[in-house]
């Protein structure tokens, strides 16, 4: 995929989950910000956009699809080595959020902002998953990758900084540790001696390598935070996971139990 893309790529996300937060918002206006005793006394909009109703309803059904979906074809893509070699890691990340983000909006019009009981559990964990997979993400980002999405080694990403440096030296003789020491002079004499294509591609280098150096520098820490982050992530995605599961278990029994009633 290129730069392009990937860009059209994450608005293409964003618009998706802008929009649809925004058009349930505006429909179900008139509805979400009556108090919740009053709900019942428009049975028209009532019927619609209560957690059973006909929209409601649906709401929660394709907003857990979506955070299943989303959960565990990430996991597979990252766990699964019939999977490894499908794509760049880092766009089925931005994927798996994008339909955990989605899912999420839809699960809470379908709550319609009420929260009690153990559903209340499962919201709020799932409200930390978001937060924390957002967290991840950036973290994630932190720490060098190949373009298959395996983490590099410290020798690999040594070895990046080394091809850096040896092309700075021969092309445009540069020597980094001076040129950064003296940065925004060293800037303003590159930009006398490089013009147009030139400038900008020795520019990028030095950038490159500064972000390089950084990672390195702060590699274990980075690492470190990644493993506490998985403390917190995991547990509160299993529990979501869990209570979803009996949230729809309880939901079809009772609509069982209810429709032989009628019957």
């Amino acid at each position: 995929m290129t730069r392009f893309l990937h860009s059209l790529s994450i608005v293409l996300y964003t618009l998706i989950v802008l929009f649809t937060f925004t058009a349930l918002a505006l429909y179900g206006y008139t509805y979400y910000k009556l108090p919740l005793d009053h709900r019942y006394d428009n049975q028209a909009i009532y019927n619609l956009l209560n957690p059973s109703g006909s929209i409601g309803h649906w709401l929660g059904i394709y907003g857990t699809a979506l955070i299943v979906i989303g959960q565990f074809m990430y996991m597979a893509r990252k766990r699964m080595k019939v999977f490894s070699q499908l794509g760049v890691l880092k766009y089925w990340l931005e994927f798996h959020i994008f339909l955990c983000t989605l899912g999420t909006v839809m699960v809470l019009f379908h709550t319609t902002f009420k929260f009690g009981g153990i559903v209340s559990i499962g919201w709020w964990s799932l409200v930390i998953v978001w937060v924390s997979g957002v967290i991840g993400r950036f973290i994630y980002l932190q720490i060098p990758r190949s373009m298959e999405g395996r983490e590099l080694s410290l020798r690999e990403v040594q070895e990046q900084k080394e091809i850096i440096d040896s092309e700075l030296q021969s092309k445009y003789g540069i020597n980094f540790l001076e040129f950064t020491s003296h940065k925004t002079e060293s800037f303003k004499i590159l930009s006398k001696t490089l013009h147009g294509k030139e400038y900008r591609k020795a520019k990028r280098l030095i950038k490159t390598e500064a972000r390089i150096v950084k990672r390195i520098e702060r590699l274990d820490t980075w690492h470190n935070l990644l493993k506490y982050w998985h403390y917190a992530h995991l547990p509160f995605a299993l529990v979501m996971l869990v209570i979803m599961v009996i949230h729809v278990i309880v939901v079809l029994y009772f609509a069982q139990i209810l429709s032989l009633w009628i019957k």
